[in-house]
């Protein structure tokens, strides 16, 4: 499918934005919360990080909010630059203001749980959610080290009036290779109607279908509480420059 007068900005080398997902969301081969709190821990989140960068996020059109995070985000890093370089944990900091209020990450959990949900019960969902969400953090900010100045173009938008999950659909361009297509998954909220990200799919495959039979082995023979506390020691992680050789100074 061709992509004209797409509208580009700078991500990260694609093949890492592919792996980024895969180590971020379902990595070590494993892989509620009440509703509202979250929504409006997200909301005050967004409007911290708006009232700093001053850009608008429209959370009603699904289109202009996958841009304008992305936007948004590569912002920040290019503006924190040298101060990231010192202290990369404050990664953590722009993925949890400026990705995490866009990406409904308690839909993603259980939906990668999927068939073992009725076998747990509802504590261990409350204790699983924000520990899921900790995980993404910490995951997507150490992919982000790899941060690669990539150009992303961005399919025209669509009719989304009478939609409920779109997709929303991207090209990576690369420099003497294939190009690579990736969409994002967005779900519109009944309640508010507002739309945020759940998954990712990269060259026809989806990510959260992909990975949610090695979760469903892991709960079946280990337990939700178990993969809680495994993902917990890893969201406590600090970032760390590997490719660069860059020794993280926070401690």
């Amino acid at each position: 499918m061709k992509m004209k007068h797409l509208n580009k900005i700078k991500l990260m080398n694609p093949s890492l934005l592919i792996l980024a997902i895969v180590a971020s969301l379902f990595s070590v081969s494993l892989f509620a919360y009440d509703e509202a709190q979250a929504d409006k821990l997200s909301e005050d989140t967004t409007q911290q990080s708006t009232s700093t960068a001053r850009i608008y996020v429209d959370k009603k059109d699904p289109y202009l909010m996958i841009k304008t995070v992305a936007t948004k985000t590569f912002k920040r890093f290019a503006d924190e630059h040298q101060a990231i370089q010192v202290n990369p944990n404050i990664l953590k900091n722009i993925v949890r203001e400026e990705l995490m209020p866009y990406i409904n990450y308690k839909y993603s959990a259980f939906k990668v749980i999927g068939k073992h949900l009725k076998k747990t019960t509802a504590q261990e969902r409350k204790d699983f959610v924000p520990v899921f969400r900790d995980y993404l953090v910490t995951s997507y900010a150490q992919v982000f080290t790899l941060y690669d100045n990539q150009p992303v173009e961005f399919a025209p938008a669509k009719n989304f009036s009478d939609k409920k999950i779109v997709a929303v659909n991207t090209r990576v361009i690369m420099q003497g290779r294939d190009n690579i297509d990736v969409s994002f998954k967005v779900r519109k909220n009944r309640k508010t109607n507002e739309w945020k990200a759940f998954d990712m799919v990269a060259e026809g495959v989806s990510l959260l279908d992909s990975k949610q039979a090695e979760l469903g082995g892991v709960i079946r023979q280990k337990g939700l509480p178990y993969v809680t506390e495994l993902l917990k020691k890893k969201s406590e992680r600090d970032i760390v420059f590997k490719t660069k050789s860059v020794k993280n100074k926070s401690g």
